[in-house]
């Protein structure tokens, strides 16, 4: 069964949060599908994979681009899983409604979004219905991610 990591932003926002999650997956060799809500989300984090650090480089691709099955990072607004991904992030209040073969759903969340906030307790209930091994993390006043729960 899964495990479902839940990320509370407080401090930095998604578009610094996310690139770094995405790295470690990448070096654990790892595909990864970045679900979110709406098409201008998908294209501003698109264009903040490609230049979010100059030492850094993210192989990735919008679902709607061709051969975006072979991308090891597929940004998607689709629930589906093209990229044979084995961690899911989920942001903006994206969705699934099955867990599927995943290692691991990572679902990242703006602490200072009431709607969002009552979104994340949600899919909490969902991860707990479904038999998940979930976890919460939290930033602290200097940014490093502590486990609580």
């Amino acid at each position: 069964m899964a495990d479902m990591l839940f990320y509370h932003l407080e401090r930095d926002p998604l578009e610094r949060v996310l690139p770094p999650l995405l790295e470690k997956s990448l070096e654990r060799g790892w595909r990864s599908v970045v679900q979110v809500g709406n098409e201008e989300r998908m294209r501003a984090l698109d264009t903040e994979l490609w230049t979010w650090r100059d030492e850094s480089f993210l192989p990735h691709s919008c679902a709607d681009q061709p051969n975006a099955d072979r991308q090891p990072v597929l940004l998607t607004l689709a629930p589906d899983n093209e990229n044979g991904a084995q961690i899911r992030f989920l942001v903006d209040g994206a969705s699934i409604d099955d867990p599927g073969d995943y290692q691991r759903l990572v679902y990242l969340f703006d602490g200072h979004d009431p709607n969002a906030v009552t979104t994340a307790r949600e899919m909490w209930r969902w991860a707990k219905g479904h038999g998940l091994d979930v976890t919460y993390w939290q930033q602290s006043d200097r940014g490093a991610w502590q486990k609580r729960g």
